[in-house]
């Protein structure tokens, strides 16, 4: 164990006895990514207690290590590391039964019953506290930008939305977004919001304070607070009723494309570019290659399209043999509508910048063409259409070609004008769309399905 703030000889007792409870109720969890494999047991990352169980509310804080089974024809694992803050009260009232993990029947918790904190206000408001006071408990460490105040007091709700991470609002003033999955490094969820407030760049709210743990020699960010958007609309949500009603969102794609463009030329500014040679071009190529090799053994469906989705990367890597570079950059690396933020007053924001959490950290930091973002939205339009019925194959296309009109007034360049380079990255994300649903959505598989039977057609008839 690297870190435990527990009072002496419990940490074991304690982990002991939680165990039976969170190897039931971890693979429950939306955020939890080894669903299908059992949990076969624990390694405790840190232990700290935030609040003594000794009055109506305990609190502690957990990095635990999961360990599974590794899945079919995968190496092995050392397992994934979640953050846990685990409620102790001695009964949950109704309105907290949604958040039970269960009762602990032996250990110095026996007797309490154990949930998980965020859905309890009060928790949520120590860390809100420790935040504000910028607060040293073991190895956490409350960080706070000195130039943003906060205010003491602010209720706490949790945000009960899906997603892969915990988000928790105080008053209508902040959002305190906390990692589930974590490792050691540098986040970018992290790293390019302080970047881009330092660019002044406002389409991305700046972080007013983080939460990080210093285990050892490693460092995990835990957690990011930012100022809260009220009455915002979610992307994926007002996509979704304009297109119930029949009203046109090209205005709002165009929007959201002058806002990618900005983001994109601000962190450009930020942080180094590099030139994509021959070389780096050809490990893009082979990477991409490589994903539909496994793809099409994971699942037959695609094993038709094969061919010409691999004319897809062919092209893209002749054009690197012939001498052709581009540029690369951080960019957001999971772009899509549901990371985008419109308030009120019109004006769009880019959320999330965690990047697709299932791939490595160094991977995720890696500088990209920032045409990755922009398949990303132009799968998440298509994706859009398809919730109606039948699919509204024109509003997206109007909307695919709105936001690349947006996107090249700040830019000064049009994405489309890139055929090869665009087709090539939409059909790695549409690739990765089809094993995702295969494993997840089967519902959904048929949009994923339908853009690879677009994309696997010749070049001429893939264009956006």
């Amino acid at each position: 164990m690297a870190e435990t703030v527990t009072p002496s000889g419990t940490t074991g007792s304690l982990l002991a006895s939680l165990d039976p409870l969170l190897r039931t109720w971890l693979p429950r969890q939306r955020w939890f990514a080894g669903k299908g494999r059992a949990v076969t047991g624990f390694t405790p990352v840190s232990v700290t207690e935030l609040l003594p169980p000794d009055g109506r509310l305990g609190l502690y804080h957990l990095l635990l290590r999961v360990h599974q089974p590794a899945a079919p024809g995968a190496p092995p694992h050392p397992g994934d590391c979640y953050q846990l803050l685990i409620g102790v009260r001695e009964a949950l009232p109704p309105r907290l039964a949604p958040a039970l993990i269960g009762h602990v029947t032996e250990g110095p918790l026996a007797g309490r019953t154990v949930y998980d904190a965020l859905y309890d206000p009060r928790p949520a408001e120590v860390l809100l506290e420790a935040l504000r006071t910028r607060a040293r408990i073991g190895g956490l460490r409350f960080e706070r930008d000195p130039g943003q105040e906060i205010r003491a007091g602010l209720v706490a709700r949790l945000m009960t939305a899906e997603q892969s991470n915990s988000s928790v609002v105080y008053g209508d003033t902040f959002i305190l977004k906390l990692l589930r999955r974590v490792v050691p490094g540098v986040n970018p969820d992290l790293e390019l919001p302080l970047a881009l407030a330092r660019e002044g760049c406002p389409r991305v709210p700046a972080p007013t304070a983080w939460l990080h743990a210093e285990v050892g020699t490693q460092t995990y960010v835990l957690a990011v607070l930012q100022p809260f958007v009220s009455g915002a609309a979610d992307g994926w949500e007002l996509a979704l009723r304009e297109l119930a009603k029949g009203e046109d969102f090209a205005a709002e794609a165009r929007a959201l494309g002058r806002a990618t463009a900005e983001v994109h030329t601000a962190l450009a500014r930020a942080l180094p570019t590099v030139t994509l040679g021959h070389a780096q071009l050809e490990a893009l190529v082979d990477g991409m290659t490589e994903r539909l090799t496994a793809a099409v053994q994971a699942v037959p469906a695609l094993l038709p399209y094969e061919p010409g989705l691999r004319s897809a990367y062919r092209a893209l890597g002749t054009l690197a043999a012939e001498g052709r570079t581009w540029t690369a950059q951080r960019v957001h690396g999971d772009l899509h509508l549901g990371q985008c933020l419109r308030s009120p007053s019109g004006n769009w924001s880019l959320i999330d910048f965690e990047g697709e959490p299932a791939r490595p950290l160094a991977e995720r930091r890696m500088p990209q063409p920032p045409v990755r973002d922009i398949a990303g939205m132009l799968r998440s339009f298509d994706y859009a259409a398809h919730s109606a019925s039948p699919p509204a194959h024109d509003w997206a296309h109007a909307c695919r070609a709105a936001y690349c009109s947006g996107y090249a007034e700040v830019a000064g360049r049009d994405p489309r004008t890139d055929p090869v380079l665009l087709r090539a990255f939409e059909t790695d994300k549409a690739v990765y769309e089809v094993v995702y649903e295969a494993r997840h959505r089967p519902d959904w598989l048929p949009v994923p399905l339908s853009a690879v039977r677009r994309l696997a057609l010749p070049d001429q008839e893939a264009r956006p």
